[in-house]
C-alpha cells in the first residue's frame, strides 16, 4: 500500500514538472487533484516539501523581483529538479499494485499524458482487476446479510456496489478508447485537393 507521503510526493512532482508554483498554489491545486475528502493541510504539505527539498527533487527558486516588491511578503516558489524529473518518470512508469489502489490511482491517472500507452493500460487493466475483485466479494457479502440487515444498511451496500459497477465500466471504456487509438493505423497527412484549371 503507498503512504500517503509518496502519494503526497507524486502529485508535487507532477504538477511542478508543469511549472514551478509557489506552497499556495501548490496547495490549492493538489487539494482540486485529491478531491474533498482528503483535503490537505499546510501541516502535511510542508514537511513533504522539506523532505524533497533535502532529497535534491525540487528546488526553492528566487521569484520575479519586481512582483515579490509588489506583495508584502515574498512567496518561495518551488521548481522540480532534474533529479526529481527522472523520480517523478519511474513513479509514472510503475505498474505494480500501488499503481491501482484507491488513493495513488487519481494521482497516476491525472498525469497519464506524460505516460507510455503499454503503462497507461497496463495501469488500467490492474485498477479494473482490483475493482471487479472488490465487487464480486461486496455482491456475496449483499447476497448474505440483505435478510439480516435493515433497509438502511442494505441500501448502502447497494449504493457501494453501484458506485464500483460505475467504474468498472467507465475503466472499460477508458481501455477500449487506448486499444483502439494503438490499433489506428498512422495516415499520411492529406495531400492539398489540386485547383481546378482556370478559364482566361
Amino acid at each position: 500500500m503507498a503512504r500517503r507521503g509518496d502519494t503526497i510526493e507524486l502529485a508535487v512532482l507532477g504538477l511542478l514538472h508543469e511549472g514551478p508554483m509557489h506552497g499556495y498554489e501548490l496547495r490549492k491545486r493538489l487539494n482540486l487533484m485529491l478531491g474533498w475528502g482528503r483535503l490537505l493541510s499546510y501541516g502535511s504539505l510542508y514537511p513533504a516539501l522539506k523532505k524533497m527539498l533535502r532529497g535534491n527533487l525540487i528546488a526553492e527558486v528566487t521569484p520575479d523581483p519586481g512582483a515579490a516588491a509588489a506583495s508584502r511578503r515574498q512567496r518561495i516558489v518551488y521548481q522540480v529538479t532534474e533529479k526529481g524529473t527522472a523520480e517523478f518518470e519511474r513513479l509514472m512508469s510503475e505498474v505494480g499494485p500501488t499503481a491501482w489502489e484507491d488513493d495513488n490511482f487519481d494521482i497516476r491517472f491525472r498525469f497519464f499524458s506524460s505516460t507510455d500507452m503499454e503503462i497507461r493500460l497496463r495501469v488500467l487493466e490492474g485498477r479494473r482487476s482490483r475493482l471487479q475483485e472488490r465487487l464480486d466479494r461486496v455482491q456475496r457479502d449483499l447476497a448474505m446479510t440483505q435478510k439480516e440487515v435493515d433497509r438502511y444498511a442494505a441500501e448502502l451496500q447497494r449504493h457501494g456496489v453501484e458506485s464500483v459497477e460505475r467504474e468498472v465500466r467507465w475503466l472499460s471504456d477508458l481501455i477500449n478508447a487506448e486499444r483502439g487509438a494503438q490499433a489506428e493505423p498512422i495516415r499520411p497527412p492529406a495531400s492539398p485537393a489540386a485547383e481546378p484549371a482556370r478559364n482566361d
